[in-house]
């Protein structure tokens, strides 16, 4: 495994050494577990407690803390330690291991064009026009369907679907399992249907409608992703009806998410796990979506919006919104509506004690 000095470590940080910076590391730990060749992150007092358990001569610590009083050799200091673990990891992470060139049992079309130094394991199936561009590095059981481009140095991961004419940016990283350019699920009834007379009139109307099959409106379009998009493990996203879905450059998508189909995402957005949505959304830049977020179809959210946990929006969304709930609402009012219903139970047993008073009281109103 390679391994790195303290100096060249701290060097690609931006921080700063200290101590015998030529010590040599080769993979980070948790404190209480870090050998002598880990580097431990330990960058606050409630890990740094575990440096005792465990052998490591070297750690990130916080600002402020005494590298020598925890009995170190050496230290880098993290004014943000969460980008330094960002970094840290980013250095010492060596990859998956994809040999250079194209094995044996690859099935590649003679129509595609693989880039320099590409890297495609065994098993892969590229299909007829595809572009792979320089350096990629596809793992075993991957396909990719007719027409695709695929960017520089992007990683595809085992098992990963592209579907047909999906355009993919440079540096992405699609992990195992997911599926990009699947059907838009995008149905339609010959007469009005069920679904579109209840939304209508909002459950009220009880009219009989008529039984009627779907009829599928087939997907024309594609999906078209960014430079340096990560896409999670079993993540979904649907091409487009005519036009491409499309996903900015920098977003993350965890694992599990599902972008219906005609949506468009900005760019730097994050969508946590499980996050689902429907088709035809339009999400500004830097959004976050908490895990198990829905949107419903043809909704505008604005930049800066984030999300808690489980929230379900049904209308568009201004930029810069706080949200939480089903439905969603302003988390500051979403904590009140919260606080409310815990003290419903008091102000039932408060209101049974006032009506038992006036009912046992011997004088009539």
């Amino acid at each position: 495994m390679t391994g790195y000095t303290i100096q060249q470590i701290a060097a690609s940080l931006g921080a700063e050494a200290l101590g015998d910076v030529s010590i040599v590391v080769t993979g980070v730990a948790e404190p209480g577990r870090a050998g002598p060749d880990d580097l431990a992150m330990a960058m606050s007092a409630k890990y740094a407690a575990g440096l005792a358990q465990g052998s490591a001569r070297a750690a990130v610590i916080g600002a402020g803390m005494d590298w020598r009083a925890l009995g170190l050799q050496a230290a880098i200091v993290a004014p943000r330690p969460r980008v330094a673990m960002a970094h840290v990891t980013r250095t010492l992470d060596p990859g998956p291991i994809i040999t250079e060139g194209i094995h044996p049992s690859a099935v590649i079309d003679p129509s595609a064009r693989i880039g320099a130094g590409a890297a495609i394991a065994p098993f892969v199936v590229i299909g007829p026009g595809v572009k792979i561009g320089e350096r990629a590095r596809i793992a075993s059981h991957v396909s990719i369907a007719e027409g695709a481009e695929i960017g520089d140095d992007v990683l595809i991961l085992q098992g990963a679907r592209v579907g047909a004419r999906v355009v993919i940016g440079h540096r992405a990283i699609l992990q195992p399992g997911c599926v990009i350019g699947g059907d838009g699920f995008s149905f339609v009834t010959p007469e009005t249907s069920q679904v579109e007379a209840t939304r209508a009139s909002l459950g009220k109307s009880d009219g009989a409608v008529p039984p009627q099959g779907w009829t599928r409106i087939h997907s024309l379009g594609s999906v078209r992703i960014g430079d340096d998009v990560e896409i999670g493990a079993n993540a979904t996203i649907d091409r487009g009806t005519v036009a491409d879905t499309t996903i900015g450059d920098g977003t993350k998508l965890d694992n599990m998410v599902h972008v219906g189909h005609n949506c468009r995402i900005g760019r730097d957005c994050l969508l946590c796990g499980q996050v689902g949505i429907a088709g035809s959304v339009t999400i500004g830049d830097r959004v976050v979506l908490g895990g198990q977020t829905g949107v419903a179809d043809n909704l505008e959210i604005g930049s800066d919006v984030v999300t808690g946990a489980s929230t379900i929006i049904l209308s568009t969304v201004p930029a810069g919104r706080a949200l939480l709930g089903y439905p969603a609402v302003r988390m500051e009012m979403q904590v009140e509506m919260y606080k409310s219903l815990r003290r419903l139970p008091r102000l039932a047993q408060t209101v049974a004690a006032l009506q038992k008073a006036v009912f046992k009281s011997d004088k009539t109103p």
